[in-house]
């Protein structure tokens, strides 16, 4: 099983205003708040978090069929600051293993419950208005939208 997840920062920006009242408090955990309030950038922490979480809770709700996202029971660690960011997130008792790639326009996290299998996910990303309109023929393993952007991963 493969998670996947891609926001368009762009419209990361227009869509949702992460700094009101409280809209932290309901979605990340107080070590993620933490992250964020430290980051050099905290838009593109905040977009991060998220998107491991996202990617992460594709495959727990494959996994275990259970239709519950509660961003804030899922608990992201990252492990590596680079452009290509290593986590985990645990949702109950399970771990899932994500990397992150952060461009200019948008970030991607992919996640498989292997951490070994993260160098094997194969990543196709698309801007549009270059989606190809066949893609689901090709079978990926998870699709994501957002924006301007089409991530499949096999």
């Amino acid at each position: 099983m493969l998670g996947n997840d891609i926001v368009d920062l762009d419209l990361a920006k227009i869509q949702s205003n992460w700094k009101r009242k409280n809209y932290l408090d309901k979605i990340f955990t107080a070590e993620e708040q933490l992250l964020i309030t430290s980051a050099k950038k905290p838009d593109e922490m905040v977009w991060l978090l998220w998107s491991m979480k996202e990617s992460a809770y594709k495959i727990h709700n494959r996994k275990t069929g259970i239709r519950n996202f509660a961003p804030k029971s899922l608990n992201c660690t990252i492990h590596s600051d680079s452009d290509q960011i290593h986590g985990a997130v645990t949702i109950d008792e399970n771990t899932y293993f994500t990397k992150s790639d952060i461009q200019v326009a948008y970030l991607h996290t992919i996640a498989s419950p292997v951490y070994s299998k993260l160098e094997e996910i194969k990543v196709a990303i698309y801007e549009s208005p270059d989606h190809p309109c066949d893609y689901k023929r090709t079978q990926p393993g998870c699709v994501s939208h957002h924006g301007r952007y089409l991530a499949l991963v096999y």
